[in-house]
C-alpha cells in the first residue's frame, strides 16, 4: 500500500507578474501595472494540480527562507500538498520575473535560486517518500543530476513520469525509466537532437519510442495530444473551450496523467482524462489558482 498517489520532484517558483503595454527596447524605461505576485514553478504547480483532483500529493523541492518560500509552502498546504519533503535555505526562492503586453504575449526571465541547490543528495535523504510513492513525476527546472538521481530512487514497482521543459537532451538512463515522456513538439525535437524526423508526431513517437521510453505522449495544443508505446499510437482529441489564460495548463495536464496511470487506467484513457483537465485550466486566469478539482472536470 503506497502513502502516495504520486511525488513530485521539481521546481517552485515565485511568478513576479507585471502588465505592460510594450516590451521595452535597450536602455528604456516603461510604466507597468501593479506587480502581481503568484506561486509557480513546474513542481509546485503539478503538485498543487494533482492535489486538488484528490491525489494523494508529496512535493521534494526547495525553497528559500523568506517570504516568496512561505507564499509556496503556503500554497502547497492550503491544496492539500504534503509538504514533508519542501527543503528551506540554501539560496533565495526561485523567481520568475514575468512582462505580459496586452496580446497576451509574455517575457519570462528565470533566476533558479533554491531549485539550482535540490541535489542528489536531497533525493537519496528523502530515500522513504519514494518508497511510499506509487509514481513519480519530474521536470528540468531542477539540475539533470538531481532527476537522474530520482530516477535511481524509484521503489520497485512505482511509475516515472518527465516533461522535460525546459528541454534538453537526456541520458540514456532517464529516458529507459520514463513511463510515459511527456513533450510538446518542440520538446520532442530537442530530446530527439539530430534525429532526422518530419512534421509527423506519430514520427516523432516512434523516433522518441527507439530511444528508450516505455511510452511517450506527445502534447499537440488545440489538436489534442498522441499516445505511443509498444502497443502502437493513439490520438486523443482536445476538449474545445475559450482560453483565457494557458499558464499552468501543461503542468495540470502531466499532473492528472501521472495521477490517473497510477490509478491504473490506460495511457489513452489517461491522457484523455488529462485533456479535460488542461482544458479546464485554460478558462480561468493564472496557474495554480486556475486548476480544477475533480468535480468540475467531471465524470465524463
Amino acid at each position: 500500500m503506497y502513502d502516495y498517489d504520486l511525488l513530485v520532484v521539481g521546481s517552485a517558483n515565485a511568478d513576479l507578474v507585471i502588465g505592460v503595454e510594450r516590451r521595452p527596447a535597450a536602455g528604456e524605461t516603461v510604466l507597468g501595472s501593479d506587480l502581481a505576485v503568484h506561486p509557480g514553478g513546474k513542481g509546485a504547480n503539478q503538485a498543487v494540480a494533482a492535489a486538488r483532483l484528490g491525489a494523494r500529493t508529496a512535493l521534494l523541492a526547495r525553497v528559500g527562507d523568506d517570504a516568496h518560500g512561505r507564499l509556496l509552502l503556503d500554497s502547497q498546504r492550503a491544496a492539500g500538498v504534503d509538504t514533508v519533503g519542501v527543503l528551506v535555505g540554501g539560496a533565495p526562492t526561485g523567481v520568475a520575473l514575468i512582462t505580459v503586453d496586452p496580446s497576451g504575449d509574455n517575457s519570462i526571465v528565470v533566476s533558479p535560486g533554491a531549485n539550482s541547490r535540490l541535489t542528489p543528495d536531497d533525493v537519496r535523504a528523502a530515500g522513504s517518500l519514494f518508497q511510499a510513492s506509487r509514481v513519480v513525476s519530474a521536470q528540468l527546472e531542477i539540475p539533470l543530476e538531481t532527476v537522474v538521481e530520482v530516477v535511481r530512487a524509484l521503489a520497485p514497482g512505482s511509475r516515472f513520469v518527465l516533461n522535460p521543459s525546459p528541454p534538453r537532451p537526456l541520458p540514456p538512463e532517464v529516458l529507459a525509466a520514463c513511463d510515459p515522456l511527456i513533450v510538446n513538439e518542440h520538446e520532442a525535437r530537442v530530446v530527439l537532437g539530430g534525429a532526422a524526423v518530419g512534421d509527423d508526431p506519430e514520427d516523432w513517437a516512434r523516433v522518441l519510442l527507439a530511444q528508450g521510453p516505455r511510452s511517450v505522449v506527445v502534447t499537440l495544443g488545440a489538436r489534442g495530444a498522441l499516445v505511443a508505446d509498444a502497443g502502437g499510437t493513439e490520438r486523443v482529441a482536445a476538449v474545445p473551450v475559450e482560453a483565457v489564460d494557458t499558464t499552468g495548463a501543461g503542468d495540470a495536464f502531466t499532473a492528472a496523467l501521472a495521477w490517473r496511470l497510477g490509478a491504473g487506467e490506460s495511457l489513452a484513457g489517461a491522457a484523455a482524462y488529462a485533456a479535460r483537465v488542461g482544458a479546464a485550466a485554460v478558462t480561468k486566469p493564472g496557474a495554480q489558482e486556475s486548476f480544477p478539482t475533480a468535480a468540475e472536470v467531471g465524470a465524463g
